[in-house]
């Protein structure tokens, strides 16, 4: 969470690796935390969610999370909040209806449709086809690093560095070593 002038920047990362970043209730609660941090309204609000779920004793409802975020977002005299929401993708999209994943791409969509000027969001995932139904029709901006050039180059650049630089692969002939490059670049889909 950073204050830029009048501006305010959250940023929130799904880790595949930790489960309690691959869900909305965690969304939620980092944002409300970090807008919290950088605004005394917006402290405000997280004070009364505190009191209204018993001094913090209750753990608080997702949809009072949301109703949260959204008092916070549209507090009067709020400046520009610009929300980042990285690697979507690595949300499940299994187990339960709906899904982790659902409910993180619903969220994003009402977060849209609250229509408030001084909001940005930047949401970044892998090319998913779910993904890219929902988030396609709430874009203004859209790009795709897998389709860079340099993107492709930095791969190239990687995995030449590794094969060239590994103890064990130094010591294969150039054209095995020639051969694994080219595979994985060939198959790295711009990740």
């Amino acid at each position: 969470m950073h204050a830029v002038g009048l501006a305010t920047m959250a940023y929130y990362y799904f880790d595949f690796r930790d489960v309690k970043k691959q869900d909305r209730y965690g969304l939620l609660s980092s944002l409300l935390s970090q807008l919290s941090a950088e605004s005394d309204s917006c402290y405000e609000v997280l004070t009364k969610l505190y009191t209204d779920n018993a001094g913090g004793t209750r753990k608080p409802t997702r949809s009072a999370l949301l109703e949260c975020l959204k008092d916070m977002l549209s507090s009067p005299g709020q400046g520009k909040i610009f929300l980042m929401v990285d690697a979507i993708d690595e949300c499940p999209n299994f187990s339960g209806t709906p899904s982790a994943r659902e409910e993180v791409l619903e969220l994003i969509e009402e977060l849209v449709e609250l229509d408030l000027s001084n909001l940005h969001i930047c949401a970044t995932s892998r090319p998913e086809i779910d993904i890219r139904a929902v988030l396609e029709p709430l874009t203004s901006l859209k790009f795709s690093l897998h389709d860079e050039i340099g993107q492709k180059e930095d791969i190239l650049d990687y995995i030449k560095s590794v094969v060239r630089s590994d103890r064990r692969m130094r010591k294969w002939k150039e054209e095995d070593q020639d051969l694994v490059i080219d595979t994985l670049s060939d198959k790295s889909n711009g990740m």
